[in-house]
């Protein structure tokens, strides 16, 4: 069995320094935003852009969204001015900071990591490294109440272009995370853009699958992510069958996004092979 111990913050062996090291970060969440102008370097669009900010208590590093034609897309923070004179109307601000702080254990599991707990990497914090997060829409669902095995994909009915595009999606780790806590099933997705699936898992069974893309019929992000979860539950039930049992949930992030959200971005922290 390998494991890796994770964390961002620095530990301590001595408990007193570890409960002030906590309540020193807490203070410092809770501490005033300061109003500033942000260098922000947008890696999709290999350029910078400045932004005025009075919401977050900025750091060089934040992985940050903007509103304006920028909205969207991920950016880094490069240069925090405290010390300006603007104009309003013509500066677009930050929306929103990346919570990039995870830790706890971390399983391998071939192309992802894996944990057990529920504290480590929330599906909606996991969401956030991939996507804006948006003001809920207008969003209906429907079941018809169709199982099919897990173990058995071809009674998805799916169509021979979308089992292969998603049998694409599934090699190359387009199932970026996956978790699975009690029966109900989630998995973030990206293509062209970053999609939610949620299914129900339960006996062998799968049930109530849904994909948030324009496809009204199960697509190629829905079956990469069932591909994913019988690859991810084989090597559960041959690595890790207690640790599953113990807690009823796993979640598995990608090991190329847990590098390069969770540990890059930060410039302290320690990881115990």
């Amino acid at each position: 069995m390998k494991k890796i111990g994770f964390s961002v913050k620095p530990s301590s062996a001595d408990p007193a320094e570890a409960l002030r090291t906590g309540a020193e970060a807490a203070q410092a969440e809770q501490a005033e935003p300061k109003p500033c102008v942000a260098q922000v370097y947008f890696p999709d669009r290999d350029y910078s852009l400045a932004y005025y900010n009075d919401t977050f208590a900025l750091e060089e590093g934040n992985l940050v969204y903007v509103d304006g034609k920028l909205e969207g897309l991920l950016g880094i923070v490069e240069e925090i001015n405290y010390n300006f004179k603007i104009d309003l109307n013509k500066y677009k601000k930050i929306i929103y900071v990346v919570d990039t702080e995870v830790h706890g254990q971390l399983f391998f599991a071939g192309s992802h990591f894996l944990s057990f707990d529920r504290a480590t990497l929330p599906k909606e914090q996991a969401l956030s490294w991939f996507r804006a997060p948006t003001e809920p829409g207008n969003v209906v669902s429907g079941s018809d109440d169709v199982t099919f095995p897990l173990e058995d994909l071809s009674e998805m009915k799916l169509s021979e272009k979308i089992a292969s595009r998603g049998h694409d999606y599934y090699l190359n780790d387009r199932v970026v995370y996956l978790s699975l806590d009690g029966t109900k099933g989630y998995a973030i997705v990206t293509g062209s853009k970053t999609y939610e699936v949620e299914f129900t898992y339960q006996d062998g069974r799968v049930g109530g699958l849904v994909c948030g893309c324009w496809c009204g019929y199960t697509c190629k992000h829905a079956f990469a992510a069932m591909l994913q979860l019988r690859e991810t539950l084989q090597r559960i039930e041959k690595y890790y069958p207690d640790e599953w049992k113990e807690t009823d949930y796993f979640c598995a992030i990608t090991k190329t996004a847990a590098f390069k959200y969770a540990i890059d971005t930060h410039k302290s922290g320690s990881l115990t092979l």
